[in-house]
């Protein structure tokens, strides 16, 4: 059982199915099943994920001031949350529309409202990370001094770019030479997925990258095992909703990883975990469980790890 310490966006979103992206203009489209909302946000999905498998989470992130912390926690909810580090400094919760179609692809709107200009408690991160065994930071303005602590600390700090994109690595440059673990979407990508890998190790020097490729798979970069690899995705439910696949694979790899040390495994293991989870409509379901996990892995690979 690991201690994390995840930081980043806690959103409320409007999910979407439409028939494809891009879409066709209609005045009125009427549909069941066509609209879901819940909450979500990459702190929000990996500290679900991450507490689901059994470690302990702190999830520091900021919302609006009169957000209820049932947010996070509702009625229905399988996993719960400690709310005591998501503090409502914001003048209103950030938001989301989310569009998906059946061949996984996605138009995202955001709406961060006063994000961008929002400060987190630096004394309340370096306390939280001194207790962590790793932190998990998104690329949100207000987690840049936590990268920091988090390298003073010597703690391991795994940061997720969900949208990496050349225009873009500017302002994300304190994350990236900050990682030792670096999770990357292929959604913006321009250049072979390879080489953007080996770039990015080459130039920021962490010791695991993930490419997240969709229904691609992913690829992985272990500096230590010396090892640059593609991994297929692999089927074990219908696709259903693919929003927050990339941060149930990150996060489950973080899980595994924390616990062996052994990349390929973890992501082997992600890989399961992401594909079940698009098996369900929201965020706060549709996790494996180890055993299940264990019993997937042995069914697709027969080797055990």
């Amino acid at each position: 059982m690991g201690r994390f310490l995840v930081a980043g966006i806690v959103q409320k979103e409007t999910i979407v199915r439409v028939e494809k992206i891009p879409i066709e203009y209609s005045g009125v489209t009427v549909r069941s099943n066509m609209v879901f909302m819940s909450t979500g946000g990459d702190a929000y999905n990996e500290s679900l994920a991450l507490k689901w498998l059994g470690n302990f989470v702190d999830l520091m992130a900021l919302v609006g001031q009169e957000e209820s912390m049932e947010l996070l926690n509702p009625p229905d909810a399988e996993v719960e949350l400690v709310t005591d580090y998501v503090l409502p400094r914001l003048k209103q919760t950030p938001t989301a529309v989310v569009l998906y179609d059946n061949s996984r692809r996605r138009q995202i709107f955001e709406d961060r409202k006063d994000l961008g200009e929002a400060v987190y408690d630096e004394a309340l991160f370096r306390e939280q990370a001194k207790r962590a065994e790793m932190l998990v930071v998104s690329d949100a303005d207000f987690c840049r001094p936590l990268v920091r602590i988090g390298k003073e600390l010597r703690k391991p700090v795994a940061v997720n770019i969900r949208e990496y994109r050349r225009d873009k690595e500017a302002y994300d440059e304190d994350f990236l030479k900050a990682a030792d673990i670096l999770y990357v979407s292929d959604d913006y990508l321009i250049g072979e997925p390879f080489e953007t890998v080996k770039e990015l190790a080459a130039k920021y020097r962490p010791k695991i990258i993930l490419l997240g490729q969709g229904a691609a798979g992913v690829i992985l970069y272990d500096k230590e095992k010396n090892i640059i690899a593609h991994y297929d995705t692999v089927k074990t439910n219908e696709i259903v909703n693919t929003v927050g696949a990339g941060n149930a694979l990150f996060s489950c790899f973080l899980h595994f990883y924390n616990k062996t040390h052994d990349s390929v495994f973890a992501v082997k293991n992600a890989l399961l975990f992401a594909s079940y989870k698009i098996g369900f409509m929201g965020t706060s379901n549709g996790f494996m469980s180890e055993s299940q996990i264990s019993q997937w892995r042995n069914l697709i690979w027969r080797d055990g790890r």
